[in-house]
C-alpha cells in the first residue's frame, strides 16, 4: 500500500531541494530519517518534516507496520515565484524571484525495484571502447 504526503509553497528553491530528496529515494524510513537528521541543509528539514507527516499518515490513517515502509518517491517540484525589484544603478531595477516549492513523499511497504536513477545491484562493468588510430583501414578476411 502507498501512503503519502504534500509540502505545498514550502520557502526554498525546487533546485536546492531536489538535491537533498534524491539522497532518501528507495531508502527505508528508518534510514532516511537518520540522513536527513545530519544534513546541515534548510531542505533537509522540510523534507524531515514531510516524511514524518508521511510515516504518521501510513501508521494512524492506514494501520501500517513503520519498520517495512520505504520511500518510494521523493518529489519536488516547482511552486509560484514570488517576483520582486530591487533598486539598480542609474534609475533602473533588477528582478529577484523568490521561489516556492511542492514536496511529495510517497511511502510504500513493498521492496521498491531500482529504476534508472537508482542505483542497482548489478555490478558488471561497463564495455569499453576500442579506439582505432586515424588513418588505419579496416579489412574485412574471412
Amino acid at each position: 500500500m502507498e501512503v503519502s504526503s504534500h509540502y505545498r509553497y514550502a520557502r526554498i528553491s525546487p533546485l536546492k531541494a531536489r538535491d537533498v530528496a534524491r539522497e532518501i529515494q528507495g531508502m527505508p524510513v528508518s534510514a532516511a530519517l537518520d540522513i536527513l537528521s545530519f544534513t546541515p541543509r534548510k531542505a533537509a528539514h522540510l523534507i524531515g518534516k514531510t516524511l514524518k507527516s508521511a510515516l504518521a499518515n501510513a501508521e494512524n490513517n492506514h494501520e501500517l507496520a513503520v519498520d517495512g515502509l520505504v520511500v518510494k518517491e521523493a518529489v519536488v517540484n516547482s511552486g509560484p515565484v514570488f517576483k520582486r525589484y530591487k533598486p539598480r544603478a542609474r534609475g533602473s531595477a533588477g528582478p529577484i524571484r523568490k521561489r516556492t516549492s511542492h514536496i511529495s513523499i510517497v511511502l510504500t511497504d513493498e521492496p521498491v525495484k531500482p529504476g534508472k536513477n537508482q542505483q542497482s545491484n548489478n555490478t558488471s562493468a561497463p564495455k569499453e571502447k576500442v579506439i582505432k588510430p586515424a588513418g588505419a583501414e579496416v579489412s574485412e578476411e574471412a
